[in-house]
């Protein structure tokens, strides 16, 4: 068959399916050239998941008259400076948009009308259809200033293309989650989505800065994420991370709550995804996810976005540097949280208190002067709250727990300490304090396994990782590739006590494993290794599988549950908590603590 050069509707087609996937990415071009525009705010109207119709409004620069064709057509574009000889350099961009395809490749497969105009001229309109573009015309235009681009039945010029889109809902939700990211980017602009006529967005301009940031991303992720967002922000060699990251006890079932960010592009990058599991895995057991939003800054000579049509994927020039300065930042930020545990637990625990429909309430006569003598004895059974069965306090004298009964009042100090003043053992498992304005509620056994294999990570670290030296070297049989990659990071693995080199093409040579591990599986471990440097570029399959024995050891060598602690035991435990980096949560995200404010606990018996 000859070569042959395809028709312009047809190249224009073939462009419009790698720029415009589906409505969703429609609106992300048209979101993007708004901004590149200067605009202040930023109005998106859908109707029937993106398919039907498409408004977006922005008041931004606007066009004139004669810059309107030029906008509809392939590769022309304003946002690429051109030198006096004709050169343009593609690795230096500040703009989110500059291929110049989007309107284009919009217009070949649907219905646009692009009506805009400048500071002190009159508005203009043009309209493509099919890849037909109809000449320039006045318009109507509300604002001084902007552009107003809509679009409607997109792909009826292209009906295969309709049969791969999913469910209008399903599209509306692209939609949705495009515009979250995009305002979670740009605090700075206001937006408003409205769906199908009914408003599910509306976010006004935030000042710049850390403060105005978060309040844009709890205003989109929830009080809860702001609530429990440690606030990031480093840089180095050049590369700035900014933004915020969840506390490990407020972790997620999935990566949904991960937005990461490029020069102000939402990026999926396998990269920045690998290095927050990474700097989360010694906190988070591997079905959790944290809860994320970052920020990477640098010289757009430092990164290539020219790498994916849709500009969703990125490359570095220094991607270990990338790396590093993630989770370099993330454990400085997590280390500097100390015992702090996310609110979310305080909620979750008010809500098993309460129980469902039919729970007791307290009533007057809970609140008559003497109806209780102390908060061990009572005239009568206490009720049974639901959902707090195996917390309720079951008093037995003996040994040990007459000492907790019978403690004086803590020193003031102590009650202004953060975890507070032990005041009594429950189940010979938590351990109830009491603070200046609440009370903390504390797992013994959970709480003293962070702190044991906190100082375990510490000796680690301090000596070295003690390796154990294979009476036979094992080998390792692995694809070429994989082979080639895991040879790579030799020295890297060493420092982790692994010592392997390369053994002929897909083979490996592995000589010393860690102490820690014992007699261990050594090809599954560096098989896993090999899926970890193919997924993520990480060697985490060892950090885990080392962190998994620390916290086994550490497990076996705490306080276990059942055992009764003296009220200078209990104390001892709280005060190493505080000094403790991490010990808001156990080896596996879950919270040490519980913590009820005053107001919480009197809410809660009717008191306000």
């Amino acid at each position: 068959m000859p070569i042959r050069r395809l028709p312009s509707e047809v190249v224009n087609r073939i462009a419009a399916g790698e720029v415009v996937e589906r409505p969703a990415s429609a609106i992300k071009e048209l979101v993007e050239n708004a901004i590149d525009a200067g605009a202040h705010r930023i109005e998106v109207q859908a109707d029937g998941g993106g398919l039907s119709r498409i408004l977006v409004v922005d008041d931004g620069r606007g066009m004139t008259a004669d810059e309107l064709p030029l906008a509809v057509e392939r590769h022309a574009t304003s946002k690429l400076e051109v030198d006096d000889a004709g050169d343009v350099d593609l690795l230096n961009i500040h703009t989110l948009g500059f291929r110049g395809e989007a309107l284009p490749s919009i217009g070949s497969v649907a219905r646009l009308t692009i009506s805009t105009r400048t500071k002190g001229s009159p508005a203009h309109s043009i309209a493509v259809e099919a890849g037909a573009v109809s000449g320039v015309g006045p318009a109507a235009f509300a604002g001084d200033h902007g552009t107003r681009v809509e679009v409607r039945d997109l792909f009826y010029a292209t009906p295969a293309r309709l049969k791969f889109m999913k469910s209008e809902r399903a599209e509306a939700m692209a939609i949705s989650e495009e515009i979250k990211r995009q305002a979670m980017a740009h605090a700075e602009v206001a937006f408003v989505l409205t769906l199908d006529g009914r408003p599910v967005l509306r976010l006004e301009a935030e000042h710049p800065g850390d403060e105005g940031r978060l309040r844009r991303l709890a205003a989109i992720l929830g009080d809860a994420f702001g609530e429990n967002a440690l606030l990031i922000d480093q840089s180095r060699d050049g590369y700035r991370l900014s933004g915020y990251a969840g506390l490990p006890t407020y972790s997620r079932g999935n990566a949904a709550h991960q937005y990461l960010f490029v020069n102000g592009r939402p990026v999926r990058d396998r990269l920045l995804q690998g290095a927050l599991r990474g700097a989360y895995a010694d906190f988070l057991a591997r079905d959790r996810h944290p809860a994320a939003v970052l920020f990477i800054d640098l010289e757009p000579t430092q990164v290539d976005v020219n790498v994916h049509p849709a500009k969703a994927e990125v490359r570095f020039r220094d991607p270990a540097l990338a790396r590093g300065l993630i989770v370099g930042a993330l454990k400085h930020a997590l280390a500097g949280a100390g015992h702090r545990a996310s609110t979310t637990v305080a909620d979750q625990a008010l809500s098993a208190f309460q129980g469902g429909s039919g729970g007791w309430r307290p009533g007057p006569a809970a609140y008559q002067p003497g109806a209780w003598t102390s908060p061990f004895t009572a005239p009568a059974p206490a009720p049974v709250i639901p959902g707090l069965s195996e917390v309720s306090a079951r008093v037995e004298p003996g040994p040990g727990l007459a000492e907790v009964m019978a403690m004086t009042p803590a020193a003031p100090d102590l009650l202004d300490r953060p975890l507070g003043a032990a005041r009594a053992q429950l189940h010979e498992t938590y351990i109830v304090a009491q603070t200046r304005d609440g009370m903390v509620v504390v797992d013994q056994h959970a709480a003293h396994e962070r702190l044991v294999y906190e100082r375990m990570k510490a000796q680690m670290s301090e000596g070295g990782v003690a390796r154990q030296a294979l009476l036979v070297p094992a080998v390792v049989q692995l694809e070429p590739a994989e082979a080639e990659r895991v040879a790579a990071v030799a020295e890297d693995l060493a420092e982790l006590g692994l010592v392997l080199e390369a053994f002929g093409p897909g083979a490996i040579l592995v000589r010393e494993t860690p102490a820690l591990l014992g007699d261990t599986d050594v090809e599954g471990l560096v098989r896993d290794i090999a899926d970890d440097l193919a997924e993520t570029g990480q060697t985490l399959a060892l950090r885990e599988r080392l962190a998994e024995v620390c916290s086994t050891m550490a497990c076996h060598g705490s306080i276990r549950a059942g055992r009764r602690l003296t009220a200078d035991e209990m104390n001892a435990l709280l005060r190493q908590m505080e000094a403790t980096p991490h010990s808001g949560q156990c080896n596996h995200g879950r919270p040490t603590y519980v913590e009820l404010k005053l107001s919480d606990i009197e809410r809660l018996f009717g008191r306000r």
